[in-house]
């Protein structure tokens, strides 16, 4: 900038760059439209995978939004904000991230043709505002009613989210599996985390299976320990089955080698001693968060007792949700009542690893959903799929609400907001039908992976919701209009308005930024030379 006479004042350091007015605005939403065209192909059950390689050569192959931006690294700041639209939307609802990264590309696409336009980056925020809360009274409005008992409509919301993804052949028997899980662990509230979702490559799709407990990736401690146990009594414990070292720095004097044999006699009884503890509190299997000596291992195995050591802290409150068994943390404190039961413990070896099953308890409010694939990048993305298929669930319980998919209730919303901008006044109705038209990226993409043309579908679709068919969406596999409701394409109320939610916020404040300054690179400058005496 300059100052008096001419001369230039420099407020920043040399070597920041700056962009400011309409060519920041520009920057970044072409920035944040082109992080939302990379995933939009992606959308719906027809949409392409992509093929990411990382700097040291691993490969994903996916069609998952999240996992996509998550691995792409982005550097715009404005970019890294859509993936922040992604990673709340996974956070939240676990299912939807593509929908929302591309609703907020097509809300900025639509706010860039108004901003040339001239109309005010703070009236477009006003009317997307005011929009949005439109959209939400609608989605509400439109919703219908669901329950844990309709175990038919929440298989279809788990194939719903499974859709397009590697393994379609089996979505219908790895729906079951996903509602049979949310059926067994049902409670006031679903906790996702208590759903476990493991993997293992080796086998198809179909020997994937629902273990009434859980599966750890272990083995048991000591060769000599049995394998295989019925009606199991689980004890957990979170104290270590080996001699405390002392907490300061102790020395101890052996003399004589009668000294160090009384020494190594103490620790061994103390060991043995832990051991007759465990065996008298009646367990047949013990999984200790912590470490278990080797010479407790042989006591237990002689005690015909089964030990696992270092178990996760995860995979130990999963245990307990399972079994009912209470974790322990001291020994001399087991009671009765802290024992958990399985009916079945035992140790198997699959694709060359070891894996204990705790299956068959009596009322699990945890279950393991065991995931199988013929290859790693096939059961990687299977495994995400069924993810997307359980948090779908959940998310369509925590509020009892669902809402049609194929782009049905996006046509719906985009027809009430047509309809809402002509009651407004000002400059505000035209953000409120750019906000409407955007929506329609939904249909309008699903059209587009049927391979005709997305204008005469997108056209039918508007004439139908006109005429009042509010479940009318894409078809995509017959590339025609049809009803969502008697396809059963069902999605959560949740997945919806979290995405609307997300989208129009991270677009408002996109908008609202005129200046961008970047901190030149290097860190901070270096100290000059101190001058010699």
């Amino acid at each position: 900038m300059n100052g008096y006479g001419g001369q230039p004042i420099f407020i920043l350091p040399e070597g920041t760059l700056r962009s400011t007015g309409k060519d920041a605005q520009s920057k970044n939403i072409a920035a944040a439209k082109q992080v939302a065209e990379s995933v939009r192909t992606t959308l719906g059950p027809k949409g392409m995978d992509k093929m990411l390689v990382n700097s040291i050569g691993d490969v994903i192959i996916t069609n998952d939004g999240v996992t996509i931006l998550e691995e792409m690294d982005v550097e715009h700041p404005a970019a890294k904000m859509m993936v922040e639209v992604a990673k709340t939307q996974e956070d939240v609802v676990g299912d939807g991230t593509t929908t929302a990264v591309v609703i907020a590309g097509e809300l900025l696409k639509k706010a860039e043709a108004l901003l040339e336009q001239d109309i005010h980056p703070t009236v477009i925020v006003r009317g997307y505002r005011l929009a949005k809360n439109k959209a939400l009274e609608v989605l509400n409005a439109n919703a219908a009613k669901i329950g844990i008992e309709n175990k038919d409509m929440l298989k279809k919301i788990a194939m719903t989210a499974m859709t397009g993804k590697s393994g379609e052949n089996a979505k219908d028997y790895l729906a079951e599996r996903a509602v049979d899980a949310i059926a067994y662990i049902n409670g006031e509230i679903i906790n996702k985390d208590y759903i476990k979702v493991e993997k293992k490559h080796g086998a198809s799709a179909e020997e994937s299976r629902l273990i009434k407990g859980v599966l750890l990736e272990k083995e048991f401690a000591s060769p000599s320990m049995p394998k295989d146990l019925t009606n199991a009594k689980i004890l957990l414990l979170d104290c270590a089955l080996e001699v405390k070292e002392p907490e300061r720095n102790a020395e101890i004097n052996v003399n004589t080698p009668e000294q160090l044999q009384a020494f190594l006699n103490q620790e061994s009884a103390m060991l043995k001693d832990m051991a007759k503890k465990v065996s008298a509190s009646g367990a047949t299997v013990v999984f200790c968060q912590k470490g278990i000596d080797d010479l407790a291992q042989h006591y237990l195995a002689k005690s015909g007792i089964s030990a696992a050591r270092r178990v996760k802290k995860s995979d130990m409150e999963l245990l307990s949700k399972a079994t009912g068994a209470n974790i322990v943390s001291a020994i001399d404190e087991i009671l009765p009542s802290d024992m958990g039961f399985a009916g079945k413990v035992y140790e198997r070896k699959i694709v060359g690893e070891e894996v204990i099953y705790v299956e068959d308890c009596k009322d699990p409010k945890a279950v393991t959903i065991f995931v199988r694939g013929s290859t790693e990048h096939v059961v990687d993305e299977l495994k995400r799929a069924m993810d997307d298929a359980v948090l779908g669930i959940i998310s369509a319980l925590e509020n009892n609400r669902i809402v049609y998919g194929g782009g049905a209730i996006e046509m719906e919303v985009a027809r009430a907001l047509r309809q809402y901008a002509e009651s407004q006044g000002g400059r505000e109705q035209l953000a409120i039908n750019a906000f409407a038209e955007a929506l329609e990226i939904i249909p309008k993409t699903l059209a587009e992976s049927t391979g005709k043309d997305p204008i005469d579908i997108t056209v039918e679709l508007r004439t139908r919701h006109d005429k009042g068919e509010k479940s009318a969406g894409v078809d995509v596999f017959r590339a025609a209009v049809a009803d969502m409701e008697k396809l059963g394409v069902v999605e959560p109320l949740k997945i919806k308005t979290q995405a609307i939610n997300s989208a129009s916020e991270a677009a408002e404040m996109i908008l609202r930024i005129d200046d961008i300054i970047t901190a030149k690179s290097g860190g901070a400058p270096s100290m000059p030379p101190m001058p010699e005496e």
